[in-house]
């Protein structure tokens, strides 16, 4: 089974390129760009450096020595929320800019649901001098408040987005519109493994450095690069890329994925798109997606922001249509109850979308001997609000 994509971006039966014609020439540009970019030495030079000396790379591979007792295994945490700006979205930010920039753009836009890859974007554009312009839906711009004043603060505009369900999906429809406006200046930093070819596979390889990097810190924590099974949240699914990217290949390793269970898979209130979704189109690749009969997206709800999207990344439904990967849907206060878990017993309080990585734990059984990796992909500063609305129900006194 090949796991990556094929000449016209297709994974399996997901991915492709659906663009309207007036961003046919600005996508193609683009794959043609992509590849030459990424493996040339003076990219991967620039791009290293600034991951160690900006970002604060490698991070950290914790053994969580509570939560391996609690659960049975040897737990370790891929700590992205340990980066600048918080989370494993500045990996491909910065990634990106140092693409639009040697293709000659010279305006940023971009769309977030969380705030972590609008401040990443941000950040990126404030160091590299570019103007950047960030949609985000009004709903989300309420409910991550310290993450629209941490972009403005960084010079962004951020445009509220009113339409439909006023969360991520709208945000990328509003982002879309504008780039169709502005093609040949404008270069769309897409934060998640959605969007048309090449998108998914770009944003994969940028964020690849989180699997990169756990082969060797395994190989100096157990002697072995490859861990008995990974574990991460899914939604558009960068961070599950960038975790799983280097073994996708490798049979021995197991590949869970959590994605948004919401008020539960049988209500109409949850973003579980692999499990109960269709096949479909959305904003410019063929996913998996929670749609009614007639091709309508059926509006998705979870309490993360950053999970509240009605698709997922082509790269993701291939590895659960083919089987690569297990996928478990984990409902709201199933995730609040996993952040409680991880803050009192580690000292570590996630974000929200990672909190549903954890989440999964409760849901599987381990051996003792077994090698767990579990990638923590935000901190839980911008979730603060939500969870001190939730104290009760997580049992904050």
């Amino acid at each position: 089974m090949n796991y990556q994509p094929d000449q016209d971006g297709y994974y399996g039966e997901y991915g492709g390129s659906y663009v309207p014609e007036i961003l046919y020439k600005t996508v193609e540009n683009l794959k043609e760009a992509y590849l030459p970019i990424i493996e040339s030495e003076e990219f991967k030079q620039e791009f290293h450096l600034l991951l160690r000396d900006y970002v604060g790379r490698p991070s950290p591979l914790y053994y969580a020595r509570r939560m391996s007792e609690r659960y049975g295994c040897q737990l370790y945490l891929k700590r992205e929320d340990l980066n600048h700006t918080g989370a494993h979205k500045i990996n491909n930010s910065l990634g990106q800019i140092l693409i639009a920039k040697k293709m000659g753009k010279t305006r940023i836009i971009a769309e977030t649901g969380a705030g972590q890859h609008g401040v990443a974007t941000a950040t990126a554009c404030a160091l590299m001098d570019m103007p950047c312009t960030v949609y985000m839906g009004a709903t989300d711009v309420e409910r991550q408040r310290p993450n629209v004043e941490r972009m403005k603060m960084l010079g962004a505009e951020v445009r509220p987005v009113h339409s439909g369900n006023k969360t991520l999906k709208d945000a990328t429809n509003e982002a879309i519109r504008d780039w169709c406006c502005h093609p040949s200046d404008t270069f769309y930093i897409i934060g998640s493994t959605v969007g048309p070819h090449p998108y998914p596979d770009m944003v994969a390889r940028l964020q690849s450095v989180i699997s990169e990097e756990i082969k060797w810190q395994l190989e100096a924590h157990v002697g072995r690069d490859y861990p008995d099974c990974l574990i991460a949240c899914v939604g558009g699914g960068s961070n599950a890329a960038g975790t799983i990217y280097h073994y996708l290949d490798d049979e021995r390793v197991k590949i869970v994925l959590a994605e948004a269970g919401g008020m539960g898979i049988d209500t109409p209130h949850t973003a579980a798109s692999m499990e109960i979704g269709t096949d479909g189109i959305l904003h410019g690749s063929r996913i998996k997606l929670m749609q009614t009969d007639d091709g309508q997206i059926v509006e998705p709800y979870s309490i993360s922001a950053g999970l509240d999207y009605p698709g997922t990344g082509p790269i993701h439904c291939h590895l659960y249509a083919s089987g690569r990967a297990q996928v478990l849907a984990v409902n709201d206060d199933e995730a609040l109850a996993a952040a409680m878990e991880l803050t009192r017993t580690e000292g570590i309080i996630p974000a929200l979308e990672s909190a549903h990585a954890l989440g999964a734990l409760p849901k599987m059984r381990f051996r003792p001997d077994d090698i767990v990796v579990l990638t923590v992909s935000g901190r839980g500063d911008k979730d603060m609000q939500t969870y001190l609305k939730h104290a009760a129900s997580m049992g904050i006194k």
